[in-house]
């Protein structure tokens, strides 16, 4: 008998600290599925989620990280149009002026109230649920 299980990926919403009202940045994706993103992606065999964190941003944004805290997971098989994955989100802070690398086409910095529309996989929900935990202080349930 052969399973199948999804794959482990990460995604990090990276607050910059050194800026009024800690936005958040996003990349634009080089690859398909085209648009912006939370920097992120597969957690390597042999690795653990907060260092494929620390990794991913590093690579796509040029950012070191500190990773503070785990936030959801999002496991929706439609989550991911190439394949089912079931995504760690972490939250992070950091400082300085990111810039595209590895699989990022472009990187900007968006404040929590002005996220753009075109946004890939689920992040739009997972950003939702991030604004409502930073404006209430709870997570929104889930079921």
């Amino acid at each position: 008998m052969t399973y199948r299980n999804p794959v482990p990926t990460v995604d990090i919403i990276i607050e910059l600290l050194d800026r009024p009202y800690r936005p958040i940045v996003l990349i634009e994706r080089l690859n398909s599925p085209f648009g912006w993103a939370l920097p992120g992606g597969f957690i390597d065999y042999g690795e653990t989620v907060e260092d494929a964190a620390t990794r991913e941003a590093y690579e796509e944004t040029g950012l070191q990280i500190k990773v503070t805290e785990q936030f959801q997971v999002y496991s929706d098989p439609a989550r991911d149009e190439r394949l089912h994955t079931i995504s760690v989100v972490m939250l992070a802070t950091a400082s300085g002026e990111p810039f595209a690398g590895d699989d990022a086409k472009n990187v900007k910095v968006f404040e929590p109230w002005d996220i753009p529309k075109d946004l890939c996989f689920d992040h739009g929900q997972i950003l939702r649920d991030y604004r409502y935990y930073r404006d209430y202080g709870s997570r929104p349930k889930l079921l």
